[in-house]
């Protein structure tokens, strides 16, 4: 395939430097910004769907202040193999519908009180409203999925979204579980979180007429990278700034989900250390939140997850080695470095 050579090359280089890279996300998304514009006009006209009394709440779901990075992947991969059009448009706000679905049924989860720096939806309007609201959105999503003209399409939609839910499902069986495995961590990871990214990427390829191997290696990009961002964001909870992170931090401990960084410590710690552990995370109180951090540096486990991130974040790369060298190509192996970047400031 033509190019492909300088795409191993940036691939390689990128690999060596650790994952890191200058670019900074407004570089990565060149290719496709007036995209992203289209999509959250999308988004935003979606309002005008549901009944005039919930409007407001659905609104506030949908006026996102993240990065549109599922409907960059949309995008991006699309954008490789030919110009974008309206079903790619249709497919990035399907997927960004279902992602803003996810975030509302998680903060009712975890209890968070913010999201992306202002109040979540519960905390705004109560458990009762943002749990239905949730729902509309999921429901709204598969409708707009069901009016694109592939069927296959429409049931990949579907089927991700069982497997989102599912994953979430799984997380909330496996808290307190303090003899998980790591493969049961990352399966939880890929259902919950990379599902949605390797849907992007897959389909954004199908709608542009990629062939069945394409597809294949966009989603295993796709679901690599997904899972690194979760793994990045059970970091966060320990290591970031709540400021910083604009939501809730803290409630992983708080909720009894077991992540990377405390899956590290278990494996390393004393039984001493394990048992002190364990009784305060039966029983959490914030005041345990400093000494327990410590433990856990004690036993490198913000080393190891950075180190995780690196593999999954190398692997993603190494699905697009065959892909022809154009600036799409080329922004999403410089995707990774972006997270990269973002993983080696926590904790700093």
């Amino acid at each position: 395939m033509p190019g492909a050579a300088s795409i191993t090359e940036l691939i390689r280089a990128a690999s060596l430097a650790g994952g890191g890279g200058t670019a900074s996300w407004d570089e990565v998304v060149a290719p496709v910004r007036s995209f992203l514009g289209q999509v959250t006009e999308v988004l935003n006209g979606q309002v005008r769907e549901f009944e005039a009394e919930i409007a407001e709440y659905a609104r506030y779901a949908l006026d996102s202040q993240g990065k549109r990075l599922r409907p960059a992947l949309v995008a991006l991969a699309g954008g490789m193999f030919g110009p974008l059009t309206g079903h790619h448009v249709s497919l990035a706000a399907i997927v960004e519908m279902i992602h803003l679905a996810t975030l509302v049924h998680d903060d009712i989860m975890d209890g968070a009180a913010m999201r992306r720096g202002r109040p979540s939806l519960a905390a705004r309007w109560g458990s009762d409203v943002a749990v239905l609201v949730g729902d509309c959105l999921f429901a709204h999503a598969l409708k707009l999925a069901a009016m694109l003209d592939s069927v296959e399409v429409c049931r990949s939609v579907a089927m991700s979204t069982h497997v989102v839910c599912a994953g979430e499902i799984l997380q909330g069986h496996r808290r307190r579980r303090w003899n998980l495995t790591r493969p049961e961590y990352f399966k939880v990871l890929e259902m919950k979180t990379g599902e949605l990214f390797a849907l992007a990427c897959e389909l954004g390829g199908r709608l542009a007429s990629a062939s069945a191997g394409e597809r294949q290696a966009l989603r295993r990009y796709g679901l690599s990278l997904g899972t690194a961002y979760q793994v990045y964001d059970d970091v966060l909870d320990l290591y970031g700034e709540e400021d910083a992170a604009g939501k809730s931090l803290g409630t992983d401990l708080a909720k009894g989900r077991v992540t990377l960084p405390l899956l590290v410590f278990l494996e390393r710690a004393s039984e001493v250390e394990r048992g002190r552990m364990l009784g305060w995370l039966e029983n959490w109180d914030a005041a345990h939140f400093g000494e327990a951090r410590a433990m856990l540096d004690r036993h490198d486990a913000l080393v190891e997850s950075r180190h995780a991130i690196d593999l999954l974040l190398n692997t993603a790369r190494e699905a697009l080695s065959e892909f022809p060298d154009v600036p799409e190509t080329r922004a999403l192996v410089t995707l990774p470095g972006f997270l990269a970047r973002q993983t080696a400031a926590l904790g700093s």
